[in-house]
């Protein structure tokens, strides 16, 4: 049985999405997993980039309406996406080292006010679901942050450095994350900035928020919004 977790309403008020949602991807990584070559999110999807088609799917039914798009990408395809015609305002900047400072220079880039709701989300995850979504931009009205999460279905074990089972983790304790991450402008900059000068360095976007003491609330979302990080990812992945 899939672990019971309460989800907030799917109505967003007014104050969660006056004026849209920023959507920010990081995509600056060069796809190692995948085999190398041309970058994953740049792989042809349907006769796009894959990043091009995961930010369309933002812009489908069901989806909260989209005020702008803040992009990190590999300096050598910075003309190319500059390039693309988004239907909304839209930034383009390089991306850093790692996935958390290409995040940090496209938050930077993005010249809206601080209330703003942004998801950042993987590149190549380009079938978001939208109730989940509205679940998690309704919860900003009482959490600082909210996450997209598949509940395990799992038997999980828990082992020390020799391999020996120590204990039986609780399934309904674990989710396994995903994105979009959610959470106002304003507690995204802080959380990256206090990172920066810290140095710490997350496994995920809300982490940050965690280490910070703030409150984050967790969307079960479906297994369908798959991250196609390997060729076998790649191969099952519906299309069309």
């Amino acid at each position: 049985m899939s672990p019971s977790v309460p989800c907030p309403t799917s109505i967003l008020s007014s104050s969660v999405v006056p004026d849209g949602v920023l959507l920010l991807i990081p995509a600056g990584g060069r796809g190692l997993r995948m085999g190398g070559g041309v970058p994953k999110q740049f792989r042809d999807w349907g006769g796009v980039p894959l990043l091009r088609a995961t930010i369309k799917a933002f812009q489908g039914p069901g989806m909260p309406p989209l005020r702008a798009v803040s992009l990190a990408v590999p300096p050598d395809r910075l003309e190319e996406v500059q390039g693309w015609d988004l239907g909304v305002p839209s930034w383009v900047v390089a991306g850093g080292a790692t996935r958390q400072a290409s995040v940090m220079q496209a938050l930077g880039a993005a010249a809206l006010a601080e209330d703003i709701p942004v998801l950042i989300h993987d590149a190549v995850r380009p079938f978001p679901p939208p109730e989940p979504i509205r679940q998690a931009l309704a919860a900003l009205d009482s959490w600082d942050g909210a996450v997209l999460a598949e509940p395990s279905t799992d038997t999980l074990k828990r082992v020390d450095a020799e391999g020996r089972v120590l204990a039986t983790v609780p399934r309904e304790e674990i989710y396994r994350a995903q994105t979009p991450q959610v959470a106002r402008l304003g507690v995204w900059r802080r959380a990256f900035e206090w990172a920066a000068q810290v140095g710490y360095e997350g496994t995920d976007d809300v982490s940050l928020l965690e280490a910070l003491g703030l409150r984050v609330r967790i969307i079960p979302s479906p297994s369908s919004n798959l991250k196609l990080t390997t060729p076998e990812d790649w191969g099952r992945a519906p299309r069309g």
